[in-house]
């Protein structure tokens, strides 16, 4: 065998298994409970051993010990925030309430750097399409969200009850970030003057005071104002 591909495959096969190592001793919340700071430690240490390994004029000593040291300043910032409780806030970041008591907290949702197209996406990979399901929504510090529905929303579901199934339709987006949305408005069926309407029973004269609005078929125009 050539001797650079010698060398590649065993400086492969060592990255490998270091790797392999430094997972089992830092543990599963490298993939279960993914926090931002996880995902550049993962990412950065994949690049020290791309790097190394790649490099004809670095070692296999060299790979190893960039695991190692790497995999102990990861092992180390664990080890804080289990035994520091004050470190888990600024070094693993904390839950924060985007939607509160069925309205979304708009100064919050700036503050996480999140904008209402991202929280519709989160809501919907929990099977939630429409916000006015929801009573409280937390971000977590992975980025993900979780939430507490409304009672309304909440089992048993109609087959538990042997009702007569409904229709089911998907909630519109009308009005978004302050925009009316047009293509929206003509598919919901109704018109500009028909939104005005709405939005002026209540209260509201200019749609830029609107963050979100949607119109669900068979239910009432769903308004969230910035101050709401």
């Amino acid at each position: 065998m050539n001797t650079n591909f010698f060398y590649l495959t065993t400086e492969l096969i060592t990255g490998f298994f270091a790797l392999l190592v430094i997972t089992k001793v830092l543990g599963k919340t490298q993939i279960t409970q993914l926090t931002p700071f996880d995902f550049i430690s993962a990412l950065v240490l994949g690049e020290l051993v791309g790097n190394a390994i790649y490099d004809k004029n670095i070692g296999l000593n060299y790979v190893i010990y960039a695991v190692f040291v790497w995999g102990t300043l990861i092992y180390t910032v664990e080890w804080l925030t289990q035994k520091y409780k004050g470190t888990r806030n600024f070094l693993q970041g904390k839950p924060s309430i985007i939607i509160r008591e069925g309205k979304i907290d708009f100064q919050q949702l700036k503050k996480d750097q999140m904008d209402i197209n991202q929280l519709q996406q989160l809501l919907r990979q929990k099977d939630v399409f429409s916000i006015r399901e929801v009573q409280y929504g937390i971000l977590e510090a992975n980025g993900s969200i979780s939430i507490l529905k409304k009672d309304n929303y909440e089992q048993p579901n109609k087959k538990d009850l042997n009702l007569t199934p409904q229709k089911v339709c998907l909630p519109i987006t009308l009005i978004l970030d302050g925009e009316i949305l047009l293509d929206n408005l003509r598919e919901s069926g109704y018109n500009l003057a028909w939104l005005k309407q709405q939005l002026f029973t209540y209260g509201i004269t200019d749609e830029k005071e609107v963050f979100y609005a949607e119109w669900l078929e068979g239910d009432s125009l769903y308004i969230n104002t910035y101050s709401s």
